[in-house]
């Protein structure tokens, strides 16, 4: 029975979400402190963007090098990745050189574009169609859970100032931990769905075979138009961690933020996850799920500009930073708007692969096209975090999102209206028609 239970959909993508929440969900409760945890916040972000670039072309390519080797060993050797970034910060706290961090986060990026192919892989492909919601939720809300826990220690153990050795040990060895689990996975074929069903697995193709078909995800349809979608999913991380909770916020209190940020993540997926597997025709989901993140998310972006202008006595050193023990009820407003920061991620992000899911329910497509989603995010987050190491002013970072955000909806808006109702009488092949 145990063993049974162990091959199914559902246990695997727990499996995988645990992995997701020892090894990201750790990298973004320490990214999330802004600059890493670093006073000094311009090492986080060139460590960011050297992180992005190479994640935009190993995100591409993570999908095949998933369908090429399985899920165990890439994931397994992805994870180290991330404990190799964590502990570079240990390095620069005695030494205060950037280098090895910045090529740490150049290396944390071929490590993500894989580790996020396979994750994607297994929660598009595994659940039945009427499931992908809830399987979403369940890997978003463990996932984050990392992030909340991961919050909890630059809180506890961290005074003022740097993040402390102590503090980046905690995350190097939880990070470790995610690499073992990632050898627990089984594979695919193996895998059996809710209905006894087996994953659709499509015939896998060698190197070359894999390399066309990554580059004829560049002249489907369905691609193209999810591209501005993909490209604006983490665009907003550099103003939301650098420029609005790094700056205005003592150490403990930015950790404290963090908390709410990611918890509000496992609401955001939660509620996404009862509209996106409602009885609703799957195309009127799709409307409906789109229309309440552009509502959302302008909303989030008008009451920041608001914010910016009450924040500004603590740029100009005219007050103190908040402090969540000593700022009393002045500290309540913006934190519930970094809540609901938290809370727009989460829904942008279950529609994003929500959408994904219902072009395919083939995991060796859906591989591919998540790593094409998560390559041109990063593509997308690599420019963002170049921007905030350029330094400019935080006004218009702040409109440029705006913008980024905005240019997706219409996009969006396209693939639902080409949305079908169901993939099963196509199973194994490529949704590419519009």
């Amino acid at each position: 029975m145990a063993k049974n239970f162990y091959f199914t959909s559902k246990f695997q993508v727990i499996l995988v979400s645990f992995i997701c929440f020892c090894v990201p969900g750790m990298f973004n409760a320490l990214n999330s402190l802004g600059g890493g945890g670093q006073i000094d916040t311009s090492t986080g972000s060139k460590a960011n963007t050297a992180l992005y670039v190479t994640f935009s072309v190993f995100g591409l390519l993570g999908g095949g090098i998933v369908n090429l080797f399985g899920v165990r060993f890439t994931l397994s050797l992805s994870a180290l990745t991330y404990a190799l970034y964590s502990g570079s910060y240990i390095y620069y706290n005695h030494t205060g050189k950037p280098g090895f961090t910045i090529a740490a986060g150049a290396i944390l990026g071929i490590g993500a574009g894989v580790l996020w192919a396979g994750q994607g892989m297994i929660m598009t492909s595994y659940p039945l169609e009427k499931e992908k919601g809830n399987f979403i939720f369940i890997s978003w809300s463990i996932f984050n859970m990392g992030g909340v826990l991961g919050s909890i220690i630059p809180v506890v153990i961290n005074s003022d100032g740097n993040l402390s050795d102590a503090g980046y040990i905690a995350f190097l060895v939880i990070e470790v931990l995610g690499s073992l689990l990632a050898l627990a996975l089984a594979p695919p074929s193996k895998v059996k769905r809710s209905d006894g069903s087996d994953v659709v697995i499509s015939k896998q193709q060698n190197i070359l075979g894999e390399f066309v078909e990554i580059l004829k995800l560049f002249m489907n349809p369905s691609m193209i138009s999810l591209f501005f979608l993909s490209f604006s999913s983490n665009f907003f991380y550099s103003y939301q961690f650098n420029l609005y909770n790094a700056p205005h916020y003592n150490q403990r209190s930015r950790g404290f933020n963090n908390i709410f940020y990611w918890a509000s993540q496992m609401l955001g997926s939660y509620i996404f996850s009862l509209i996106l597997d409602s009885k609703m025709s799957r195309k009127k989901r799709a409307y409906i799920g789109t229309t309440i993140n552009a509502v959302m998310f302008n909303a989030v972006w008008i009451g920041t500009i608001f914010m910016h202008k009450k924040f500004a006595p603590v740029r100009d050193k005219t007050e103190p930073e908040y402090n969540f023990q000593t700022s009393g009820g002045k500290y309540f407003a913006p934190l519930l708007l970094y809540i609901f920061m938290g809370l727009c991620d989460a829904t942008w992000q279950s529609m994003a692969y929500w959408l994904i899911g219902t072009l395919s329910n083939d995991s060796i497509v859906l591989s591919r096209y998540v790593g094409f989603y998560k390559g041109v995010q990063s593509a997308g987050s690599a420019v963002s975090w170049a921007i905030d190491a350029a330094k400019m002013k935080p006004t218009p970072q702040l409109i440029f999102n705006m913008v980024v955000v905005n240019v997706a909806i219409p996009f969006m808006y396209l693939v639902c209206m080409k949305t079908k109702e169901t993939n099963e009488a196509v199973e194994g092949k490529d949704v590419e028609e519009y």
